[in-house]
């Protein structure tokens, strides 16, 4: 038996055959060389058979059997049979075994007309489907919070806690800055109106109820929906993408209990203390405006205490329960539903984000006009 250095040599015995004799211990600690040495050889002469001798082979490991299927896949791409004689009888197996099954070839998809794509339609159908599929999973969802409530639940105290802390304390430096951004945005933007009736002192009133009502949640939920949402849906994509998923419904644990009711009641649970927070900034935020226009800190307390209401802060503390639920079901959905490869995990994070956002923005309109009917 050959146990020296492994290597090769190609020598073309007529215009149509190649033999590739093999000698040497192949094993990892005897490098070959690249296999590009023989695919240039090959791509040199004009072969239509290449025949690989392995009957000097002396010690072999996976180095061997990697080096012939790469051999057997070169001669698959250029249309050149291949042949083996004298392997180890392993190693021939090995590569039987490996070459066994053509490779699946995935066909492309067929292109689109702008004008299908846009067809009334074919829209409504998806928009049904979109919308069968949401309300089936927001039914299972609610079941699986029904058995919480009941004691019969997978869901464990230790996940809610940790998907807590990263919802809640770790947004607290975004929502920092959008919020106190946000409110003096409004301030500006009222202050520039009001002055013409020398009403800028009453810039306050407006950055007290719009922050209270409107923009203090509505920010909040749209940082929590591009930060958690898309983190809820790319960690259940890549769960998908292992078959852990899969792993733990064969275990007969309940994803719904196990992965979903934590995430769904943590972003509950934060959403409400963020918005307050944000409130407070967004007030704060208007306050350096104010005082930039002439207003003094104790004119803009005042008037925005005259202002503050409790109907003005429950009904943002409402909105924040509400988005919330819709973030984490449009996250959570989007990601358990992801197809089982990288593009999946990417594709699961984007319709996350573009869901929650259609959501937050149909169920703030929704609820402003009910609020409107009400007179509240």
């Amino acid at each position: 038996m050959n146990d020296s250095r492994a290597g090769f040599q190609l020598a073309h015995s007529n215009d149509n055959d190649a033999l590739l004799t093999l000698s040497g211990a192949w094993v990892e600690a005897y490098d070959p060389g690249d296999f590009s040495t023989v695919s240039g050889q090959l791509h040199l002469g004009t072969a239509t058979r290449l025949t690989v001798d392995g009957s000097a082979v002396g010690e072999w490991d996976s180095t061997l059997v990697a080096f012939l299927l790469q051999c057997f896949n070169h001669c698959r791409e250029e249309g050149i049979a291949f042949d083996s004689r004298g392997m180890p009888e392993g190693a021939a197996k090995l590569l039987a075994l490996a070459t066994a099954v053509t490779p699946h070839q995935r066909e492309p998809e067929p292109a689109q007309d702008w004008h299908e794509l846009l067809n009334p339609l074919k829209l409504l159908a998806k928009s049904a489907e979109f919308m069968r599929e949401s309300l089936a999973f927001t039914g299972e969802v609610t079941i699986a919070l029904g058995k919480l409530a009941a004691g019969k639940s997978n869901t464990r105290f230790e996940d809610f806690r940790l998907f807590c802390y990263e919802g809640g304390p770790r947004a607290l430096g975004i929502i920092t800055l959008t919020s106190v951004l946000v409110g003096m945005i409004l301030a500006y933007l009222g202050a520039v109106q009001l002055q013409q009736f020398g009403a800028e002192v009453y810039v306050a009133n407006l950055v007290t109820i719009g922050i209270l009502r409107e923009m203090g949640v509505l920010m909040t939920a749209v940082v929590m929906a591009g930060r958690t949402g898309a983190a809820y849906a790319a960690q259940l994509g890549t769960m998908q993408t292992n078959d852990e998923i899969d792993a733990i419904t064969t275990m007969g644990i309940s994803p719904m209990e196990f992965l979903i009711v934590p995430r769904v009641l943590a972003l509950v649970v934060t959403m409400p203390l963020l918005t307050l927070y944000a409130n407070i900034l967004g007030i704060v935020g208007g306050g350096i405006v104010a005082g930039g226009m002439g207003i003094t800190p104790l004119q803009y307390l005042s008037q925005g205490e005259g202002a503050l209401s409790f109907v003005h802060l429950g009904i943002g503390l409402l909105k924040s329960v509400v988005y919330a639920v819709l973030i984490a079901i449009a996250g959570c959905r989007a990601g358990i539903n992801a197809s089982k490869s990288s593009a999946g995990v990417g594709a699961a994070a984007t319709e996350a984000v573009v869901t929650s956002v259609i959501y937050l923005i149909v169920a703030d309109a929704a609820i402003n006009i009910i609020f409107q009917q009400l007179g509240i």
